[in-house]
């Protein structure tokens, strides 16, 4: 897998030639190795891809994401034959001990909590409530406080009264962040051979990344830390790139400092093993680093 993400963001033509990705636009020509290509984003609505590319691009699980006119990830690549899929991870997938299940949602959940509160001491703000129900939490979050702590959680990070549930240009830009780390979840998912739609706890028909929407969730307090720090009116090119430059972004993951792209992958397998009983334990620490990155990405046209 590579280390690059691209971001297209003009009228360009995209074609396959000699094991490079040709990018033609009005500026000139660019050539760029498959294999150095990790995620594709065409964040444009005038630009062509041939088909010799796509298929290129998917044997190498490269991850092409697409965007309709408002910018707004609408639909992304999804390869019908991983080297890695067997009959075999379908049926141990299918057969996962529902107490395995639903340990690591308790994990998955207390991470992401944990990462919330550690966002908010970032920024100076008092977590005192958010930790009392932090207490609270049960095997498989019986009681929903994943839910009770959101909802005091983002006024908390962003402003009295803010509420995920309207058209704010930053909750644009929170969802645009959410949906790369879910692109990049479900490239790792894909490319181990399991099903990206039957998870442990999402198990909605309707979503064909129940698995995805599992596992990011210790992740998401990133893009709302980075988001966080930046003073933006309008979902510009610049807070797209930087969004997307979050997977190079440094944090220690289980004790370890490393890229989140790498912690990404770590995590993913990890969870494989502790489900597929090949490990006992499984961990899931993360710890920001009191930096914010202030570059937007070199690898957009």
């Amino acid at each position: 897998m590579g280390w690059r993400s691209i971001i297209i963001t003009q009228h360009a033509k995209l074609s396959y030639s000699s094991r490079t990705m040709i990018v033609q636009t009005n500026d000139g020509i660019n050539q760029i190795p498959i294999d150095d290509i990790s995620l594709l984003l065409i964040s444009t609505t005038q630009a062509v891809i041939t088909t010799a590319l796509i298929s290129e691009l998917s044997k190498k699980n490269v991850k092409i994401i697409f965007t309709d006119d408002t910018h707004k990830p609408i639909s992304e690549t999804y390869g019908y034959y991983p080297n890695h899929r067997s009959a075999g991870l379908l049926r141990e997938q299918l057969n996962w001990e529902i107490g395995r299940s639903q340990v690591l949602w308790t994990k998955v959940v207390a991470s992401k909590l944990i990462n919330q509160i550690n966002v908010l001491k970032l920024q100076n703000v008092k977590t005192s409530s958010l930790e009392d129900e932090l207490n609270k939490l049960e095997l498989n979050d019986i009681t929903n406080r994943e839910a009770v702590i959101a909802r005091k959680y983002f006024p908390l990070l962003f402003e009295d009264g803010f509420s995920r549930r309207n058209g704010s240009v930053i909750n644009t830009a929170l969802n645009y962040g959410y949906s790369i780390l879910l692109s990049t979840i479900n490239q790792e998912i894909v490319s181990n051979g399991y099903l990206t739609y039957i998870g442990i706890h999402h198990d909605n028909e309707e979503n064909q990344f129940n698995l995805a929407s599992d596992l990011m969730e210790p992740f998401r307090p990133i893009v709302d830390f980075w988001l966080a720090n930046k003073k933006f009116n309008e979902f510009t090119p610049d807070v797209k790139y930087g969004l997307v430059e979050l997977l190079s972004l440094e944090i220690k993951y289980n004790g370890k400092n490393t890229l989140l792209r790498n912690a990404i992958t770590i995590h993913v397998r990890n969870c494989w093993k502790y489900l597929s009983n090949k490990e006992q334990n499984i961990k899931i620490e993360m710890e920001l680093l009191d930096e914010v990155p202030n570059h937007a990405i070199n690898d957009n046209v």
